[in-house]
């Protein structure tokens, strides 16, 4: 028993250490009181000094918050997602008076009109003054917050890049208005809706109806995507939306998949260029200066050895120099394309340079010196 408090208390501890939520109280000009925030901050962010981070803004903070918090950290722990820094709103008192509209023109009004100011020109600078931000942020709401956050998509520059619709309870015109907006987007957008088979009969009709008004749209600059999941209702559809949103909005960041890999494979240009190009669209998206993945390396390395395209395999080792200079990856890769274009001397010395660095995957020291070693019997070195 004794020894099961102790894992217990380990374990607890280890949970905060990763994952502790911050509680920060903001005090609002604008709607003349203080609101409450929670804030979860990706692990190791005090130890990464230099790093910047993605924001996701969360409407309905007292119960909408842990649940997008979780599947942050989870997804971003096995690098599917970007780290983030989830911030949450808490509305338990005010949700109904944050999202006013005018029954007429059917925009915030009144105490509607104080929020929709208090986000933008209070909230946002408070996170990007206290914490590394990056110029990424996505907001998220459910049912009637989940309408107003899309009042921002009718500013000329909106402020948010994302938007994660749970239900939503659309204001009269919204569904015209968010499809007119969206379908003349300069910049990208992403834009999640979900509902489920047991959701509210006349929430679910809706989303329904603007699902196909979103489909037809053609704008290459709208990222678009749709959960309807079965059995679930106005509730327990978050459960199943928020992971399908996250992968959604970053799709463009997971690693290399199988299925890039085999379009890598039948390329006509360079992997290589395909691999660069990857890496400028997490930058160009997201805001973040990301060395490639080892994983990443490894793929790009492998279908340009299958296509024996070694003068990009010289490239790819010269970029692995530059990001991973203490790894055996960067000698793979030079001494390799330099063997297959016949610069044997150089390409045995290259292996040899290995010797004392860090190894990785099938790149091993015996591996290395093994191929050197191979060199020097053939042509007598």
């Amino acid at each position: 028993m004794k020894k099961l408090y102790i894992f217990t208390y380990l374990f607890l501890v280890v949970q905060l250490s990763f994952s502790q939520t911050l509680y920060k109280t903001i005090n609002s000009s604008k709607l003349g009181e203080q609101r409450e925030l929670k804030i979860q901050l990706p692990r190791n962010y005090e130890q990464n000094s230099d790093k910047i981070y993605p924001v996701i803004i969360v409407l309905d903070g007292d119960y909408l918050f842990e649940p997008m918090a979780g599947n942050v950290d989870y997804y971003s722990y096995w690098d599917e997602i970007p780290e983030s820094i989830v911030v949450g709103v808490n509305q338990l008192r005010s949700r109904n008076d944050d999202c006013t509209y005018d029954p007429k023109n059917f925009l915030p009004e009144k105490k509607g009109a104080q929020f929709f100011e208090f986000l933008g020109m209070e909230l946002l600078p408070f996170i990007d003054n206290n914490y590394r931000t990056s110029r990424f942020v996505a907001i998220a709401g459910h049912d009637i917050t989940s309408n107003f956050i899309n009042y921002y998509l009718f500013k000329p520059q909106p402020i948010f890049k994302a938007y994660i619709n749970l239900s939503p309870h659309f204001a009269p015109e919204m569904s015209n208005r968010i499809a007119e907006s969206l379908s003349k987007a300069e910049s990208p957008f992403w834009f999640y809706l979900a509902t489920g088979s047991n959701d509210v009969a006349e929430l679910r009709k809706q989303a329904t109806a603007f699902n196909q008004q979103m489909a037809a749209i053609k704008n290459n600059n709208l990222h678009y995507g749709f959960g309807n999941f079965e059995a679930a209702n106005h509730y327990t559809l978050i459960a199943n939306a928020l992971p399908r949103a996250l992968e959604h909005i970053f799709q463009t960041y997971k690693p290399i998949n199988l299925e890039e890999y085999d379009k890598m494979i039948a390329l006509e240009g360079s992997a290589l260029d395909f691999l660069l190009e990857k890496y400028e669209l997490i930058e160009n998206n997201f805001g973040l200066r990301k060395l490639v993945r080892i994983n990443d390396y490894l793929a790009v390395g492998k279908a340009l050895e299958y296509r024996e395209q070694w003068d990009e395999l010289e490239k790819l080792g010269e970029l692995a120099q530059k990001q991973y200079p203490n790894m055996a990856l960067a000698n793979y890769y030079l001494a390799r394309s330099y063997e297959a274009s016949g610069k044997t001397k150089k390409a045995m010395k290259t292996y040899q340079s290995a010797y004392g660095k860090e190894e990785v995957a099938f790149i091993t020291i015996d591996f290395m010196l093994k191929k050197a070693d191979l060199i020097k019997q053939d042509f007598g070195y």
